[in-house]
């Protein structure tokens, strides 16, 4: 096994156990027993658990972020907003869904929490929210700090809640602020 395969399956069997488990929960012999990668190799690729948690999230970024922005391409001009909250009520319906990991990882370690643990969250939240800018389009702040804030209120809901329900009524929510910020909103 090279680097590069021990790195997948760490960062898989961490991604697993970390999301569905919490991070304090799972410990490294946890993952070098699911992912099947020797303790001297683990330490190899991760010298420390934070460098782990951090390599979690930054890759549950990047497809993260990835298939929310394919979906609002794939809405193209039509209504990018309402293809935001259709995607997160997909992703509020998966078997699994435990609510935003970023959240989870900042509420478990708190804001005295590893730094590259929360660099990597503040990097996520800043990405999302540059996403929601292109959505409300030129201009419109104010509209993406409230699309922001709807994103991130129906996660939390549906986290206690699972189900598409929460980003519907979000979604309506946000429907009715693109119509008071005017026309011209959502388009690219």
């Amino acid at each position: 096994m090279d680097d590069e395969e021990a790195r997948t399956r760490l960062l898989d069997a961490a991604e697993t156990l970390f999301y569905a488990e919490g991070i304090q929960a799972v410990g490294m012999d946890r993952i070098r027993a699911e992912s099947g990668v020797p303790l001297k190799r683990l330490y190899k690729v991760f010298p420390a658990k934070e460098a782990l948690v951090a390599g979690y999230l930054e890759r549950r970024d990047r497809r993260w972020m990835g298939s929310l922005r394919d979906a609002v391409a794939a809405a193209a001009a039509a209504d990018p907003v309402s293809a935001v909250f259709d995607w997160l009520a997909a992703w509020f319906s998966e078997p699994g869904f435990r609510g935003c990991a970023f959240m989870n990882a900042y509420g478990e370690l708190g804001a005295a929490g590893p730094a590259g643990v929360l660099d990597a969250v503040r990097r996520h939240k800043a990405e999302l929210r540059e996403l929601l800018a292109e959505v409300a389009g030129p201009g419109q702040e104010e509209l993406a700090d409230q699309l922001l804030i709807l994103v991130e209120g129906a996660t939390a809901v549906a986290a206690l809640t699972p189900g598409p329900e929460p980003a519907r009524r979000a979604g309506a929510a946000a429907a009715a602020l693109v119509r008071a910020a005017g026309a011209g909103v959502g388009g690219r």
